[in-house]
């Protein structure tokens, strides 16, 4: 193993259920159905949900009411079980985040959460394509300097399990916004991120670095 990529929401951070009242709020104000508008959503950038949903409104006025309806919610996140204790167990260097969220947020959530905040981020604006395209799992793993094939994606959405597999990562899934029975594509499903983490600190040896026990 070279790297670990996770996803944020829904795999460091429990936010489905804020970001769920968010964008049915959202739907209630602009007369769409709040259970489509929630199922467009999923694992897609906030631009490329609007460009899918609200094609003829304006972007700019469209993410100043999304943004206040996410700042009513953001003081009720929290990291997962494991999480914290998780990322600083990973050696320095051999992980990132890979997120369809804005930059700012991504990097506000991390820290207001108790999490480490990696040096590499992919989020929305780094990327030309949101997921399933590969592309964010491409650029970590370039910017960490490892091949894509020797990196374990750790994701919650059938779209964002889609984009790791098109990268050649492995991919280990974690039911916790999906029912594992959405989650098929994935190398691994976990009912957790914390049985996630015993697999991947598991792990005996990391590409690059020598074992304990000298081998």
């Amino acid at each position: 193993m070279a790297a670990v990529l996770f996803d944020v929401d829904g795999v460091l951070i429990d936010t489905a259920d804020a970001h769920g009242r968010v964008w049915r709020a959202w739907a209630r104000l602009r007369g769409l159905d709040p259970e489509e508008v929630w199922a467009a959503t999923q694992g897609r950038r906030r631009s490329d949900t609007l460009r899918l949903l609200a094609p003829g409104r304006d972007p700019a006025g469209e993410h100043q009411v999304l943004d206040r309806l996410m700042a009513a919610e953001e003081p009720g996140f929290r990291a997962f079980d494991g999480a914290a204790e998780l990322l600083r167990s990973l050696p320095p260097l051999r992980w990132a985040v890979v997120t369809s969220s804005r930059a700012h947020a991504t990097e506000a959530r991390l820290a207001r959460t108790g999490l480490p905040v990696p040096g590499v981020r992919i989020c929305a604006e780094d990327v030309r394509e949101g997921k399933p395209s590969p592309e964010g799992f491409l650029t970590a793993a370039g910017r960490l300097g490892v091949d894509p094939a020797r990196c374990v994606v750790v994701e919650d959405s059938p779209a964002g399990i889609e984009a790791g597999l098109a990268a050649g990562c492995t991919v280990y899934a974690v039911a916790s916004t999906h029912r594992p029975a959405e989650l098929t594509g994935a190398d691994d499903c976990f009912p957790s991120l914390r049985e996630a983490g015993r697999a991947l600190t598991s792990v005996q040896r990391w590409e690059g670095s020598r074992r304990s026990d000298g081998r």
